[in-house]
């Protein structure tokens, strides 16, 4: 399959846009639902959401708020690494944590394992097909993710820099209360495989709508 570099940022058309906004609408608004559905499973959550929930228990500010003004921390660290940011990564630091308290506000938490198992999966789930969409929008990638490949192209490895980013957001986390358990494995173990399989499907090619999805790579 032909690859797809996620996080180059373009500039689109009035055309372009009327085209990406909607699918980057959609996946901001899923991948906030599949947060919210972790977050209310109580089985554990993504490294980053571990440091959020920490925060959250630590300052008394919703899980929400937290999401927004670490990924306002995080957009300020661009500035010397000289990360490129598109509308889809204000959008996405600016909208996701509101729609996370939404979702929480909405979605019930189950006390029952057997209601909450499946919670946590569909969560997983979301949040795969959220990042797929948005990204695949080509408007520019989230303040985290943004983090991540800019730190990487100064010559360091993808994967190292992940890892390093990740860990430490979940050590910190951890420290402060966040929950880790059964669904930040599973989040961690399948996120990758579950985000190529949409954007493979989902990401929008430059100018006219690609015909064949399918043969596009992805992370």
């Amino acid at each position: 399959m032909r690859p797809v570099d996620l996080h180059v940022v373009t500039f689109p058309t009035v055309a372009e846009l009327r085209r990406r906004v909607p699918r980057l609408v959609v996946g901001i608004v899923v991948l906030a639902a599949g947060i919210a559905s972790l977050l209310q499973a109580r089985l554990g959550v993504d490294a980053w959401d571990v440091l959020h929930q920490g925060l959250a228990r630590l300052t008394g500010l919703s899980v929400g708020t937290v999401i927004v003004l670490v990924g306002l921390v995080v957009l300020v660290a661009w500035i010397p690494i000289g990360q490129p940011f598109g509308l889809g990564t204000l959008l996405n630091a600016i909208a996701v944590g509101f729609l996370v308290d939404l979702g929480l506000a909405v979605l019930p938490a189950p006390a029952a394992l057997l209601w909450r198992v499946p919670m946590m999966l569909a969560g997983i789930l979301l949040a795969a097909l959220g990042t797929g969409l948005y990204i695949g929008a080509g408007l520019g990638p989230g303040p985290r993710d943004g983090l991540m490949t800019g730190i990487a192209a100064r010559g360091h490895p993808l994967w190292a820099v992940r890892t390093a980013l990740e860990l430490s957001a979940l050590a910190a986390g951890w420290a402060l209360g966040g929950d880790v358990g059964v669904g930040t494995v599973l989040f961690a173990l399948s996120i990758g495989p579950l985000t190529h399989w949409f954007l493979a499907r989902f990401h929008l090619g430059i100018g006219a709508a690609d015909p064949d999805p399918a043969s596009r790579g992805g992370l």
